[in-house]
């Protein structure tokens, strides 16, 4: 998991997000579009919803944007376009297993530029339960730690209900049932702690460790499918060490 955390916290700092901050947008109104189709317009009410507003916000994504996309999930947009979101299963190469998270209005383009990504790494798309087996839904909150101690932080959060907390040079990560994901939700924002992420998310139950440079083409494809315009999210079970993190880096 560290290796994970490092090479996210890289690619932050790499600002990744701000050059490619379009992309970004059009990843969070989707996301905010699902959520309204699904629960609703109110983000008072609609707890998925308020968390894609959020982090939009935490983007510094546009207003405007916002509300256009929430009114495009509650059919009130000028967009007539049907969003539906679906997960992709299949191989990474090297036996690394993928979930592919997408948000479509064509799903034959998506599967064709799935298809051609992964069959150009030595991959390939999988049939429906290849791989989602190997997978368990999870409630994930990651955070700066700030001037709060470990021992705080790691009570608070078991507390709301929290299966595991990780410290990473100085941040936090918070897994826990997804039954937990609200009351969780809840403590951070009573002690006025704003995730950078806060989502349900699929972790591997077991994952398989290659060799860093092996590690590294895997996760080159994996910035290739998270690069696709229908790709939303990309989870997979290798293993990133802290070598194979700072590779990647290089």
């Amino acid at each position: 998991m560290s290796g994970h955390s490092k090479w996210a916290t890289i690619k932050r700092k790499k600002g990744a997000a701000d050059a490619k901050r379009g992309q970004v947008f059009t990843r969070l109104a989707r996301e905010i579009s699902m959520a309204a189709r699904e629960g609703g317009g109110d983000p008072d009410s609609n707890f998925k919803l308020r968390l894609a507003v959020d982090k939009a916000r935490a983007n510094n994504m546009p207003k405007d944007n916002v509300d256009r996309a929430i009114k495009r999930g509650t059919g009130e947009g000028a967009d007539g376009a049907v969003l539906e979101q679906i997960m992709y299963e299949g191989y990474g190469g090297h036996g690394v297993a993928l979930l592919i998270e997408c948000v479509t209005d064509n799903r034959n383009r998506t599967v064709s530029d799935l298809r051609r990504t992964l069959t150009r790494a030595g991959g390939h798309l999988g049939e429906a339960n290849s791989v989602a087996w190997q997978f368990q839904r999870k409630a994930y909150f990651l955070f700066s730690q700030g001037e709060r101690s470990q021992d705080e932080l790691f009570e608070m959060a078991v507390d709301a209900g929290a299966d595991d907390v990780l410290f990473t040079d100085g941040e936090v990560e918070i897994f826990a049932a997804v039954e937990a994901f609200k009351s969780v939700s809840d403590r951070l924002r009573a002690v006025d702690i704003t995730p950078e992420d806060a989502e349900l998310r699929m972790e591997p139950t077991t994952t398989i460790e290659l060799s860093p440079d092996d590690t590294v083409k895997v996760m080159r494809v994996i910035e290739e499918l998270e690069e696709l315009d229908d790709v939303q999210k990309v989870y997979s079970n290798v293993h990133v060490t802290d070598e194979a993190a700072e590779l990647m880096a290089a």
